[in-house]
């Protein structure tokens, strides 16, 4: 089969939604299937990975027109009319006749879906947020919600199959493979794991290790990761090096480092999939609007402590609920164990058989 997938990232968009589309990508090409990336903004080591992992891909180009934007809430997320785009698409998949269309963009709705409807035969939706109309022919939506079931009633076609919960979590084959071996933790907590996604535009990073390194725990173990383009790199790196913490930069390593890890710090994103199905508790941070419900859903659950959003969240704060956590060991337990519930790695197998691979 021929499988087109729209997707962008940016420092505004962060690399999440490029990240499980890559996982999702990568496990079709391994069933015999073609795919190729169509996206507007992208960075060039996000390029670069595609190249890698010898996936097609299109550019369609970033334009600086004057355009009104549509109503919804990341409109500004394109650049362009959701018209323009759909256009720009088309053009890009011009040369193929293509059987799955999949859309992972929070400023695209069921009016870009619909025009899109000539070049694929059917279309598959990743949606978080539930605010928008969809006209596709699946929806998965990875996360854990208080209203799973309900949140997109009225928003997808009738015949529109959802795929609803982290069952589904389109987590890299490398996870599934870790968690093989990988137990809930006992309690102890000897190696802590510092990842808030690959941008971190708050810097909530230094945070977590200012937060550490006032603490005077000489045996603990930390990793540090960050993306390539994080803001702060080189100041975090020489930070890291002058606490004897260990800074990974784009790392290909994170499933062993969050198998390794007792207890993670970061964001309420698309990585708490990854850590649950490692059985790793964390402290959470949401980093964006979109993030606070699956944390405070993750924490209701008892598979996190969400400490509130970047905005208000203080290296004080995460002290405060790091010591919490190392004087109830049972708390930890618990934590893992709960996490461990809720994920199996085996969610990407699962859409590629959705979608018929």
């Amino acid at each position: 089969m021929n499988i087109a997938i729209r997707v962008d990232a940016s420092s505004e968009i962060g690399t999440g939604h490029f990240m499980r589309c890559l996982t999702l990508a990568a496990a079709l090409k391994q069933r015999g299937e073609r795919v190729r990336f169509v996206s507007r903004h992208l960075p060039e080591y996000l390029q670069d990975m595609l190249a890698e992992k010898n996936l097609e891909f299109s550019l369609i180009g970033t334009r600086h027109d004057d355009v009104i934007l549509d109503e919804l809430a990341h409109a500004r997320w394109l650049g362009v009319s959701q018209s323009q785009d759909a256009v720009d698409t088309i053009q890009a998949l011009s040369d193929v006749a293509w059987e799955w269309l999949i859309v992972d963009h929070y400023a695209l709705d069921s009016r870009w879906e619909s025009k899109l409807r000539d070049r694929a035969k059917k279309i598959l939706a990743i949606d978080d947020i539930a605010d928008r109309q969809h006209d596709c022919d699946l929806l998965l939506d990875q996360n854990l919600y208080a209203d799973m079931e309900t949140r997109y009633n009225g928003k997808v076609p009738i015949h529109c199959q959802l795929l609803l919960g982290p069952r589904y979590a389109l987590l890299r084959d490398e996870f599934r493979k870790q968690r093989e071996q990988t137990k809930p933790r006992s309690g102890s907590v000897k190696r802590v794991l510092v990842f808030f996604g690959g941008i971190d535009v708050n810097n909530c990073t230094a945070s977590a290790i200012d937060a550490l390194a006032g603490m005077d725990i000489f045996d603990l173990h930390v990793d540090v990761v960050i993306g390539a383009l994080h803001p702060r790199r080189e100041k975090i790196q020489t930070v890291c090096q002058r606490l004897g913490y260990f800074c990974h930069v784009q790392t290909e390593r994170m499933a062993e480092l969050m198998a390794d890890a007792d207890l993670a710090i970061g964001a309420g994103g698309s990585a708490s999939w990854e850590r649950c199905c490692l059985c790793l508790p964390a402290l959470l941070v949401a980093l964006a609007d979109n993030q606070i419900l699956i944390a405070k859903a993750l924490d209701s659950y008892g598979a996190c402590v969400y400490l509130g959003t970047s905005n208000t969240v203080t290296s004080e704060i995460m002290q405060e609920a790091i010591v919490s956590l190392l004087n109830t060991r049972s708390q930890i337990k618990i934590l893992s164990e709960k996490a461990c519930s809720l994920v199996d790695g085996s969610g990407v197998h699962r859409v590629c058989q959705e979608v018929g691979c």
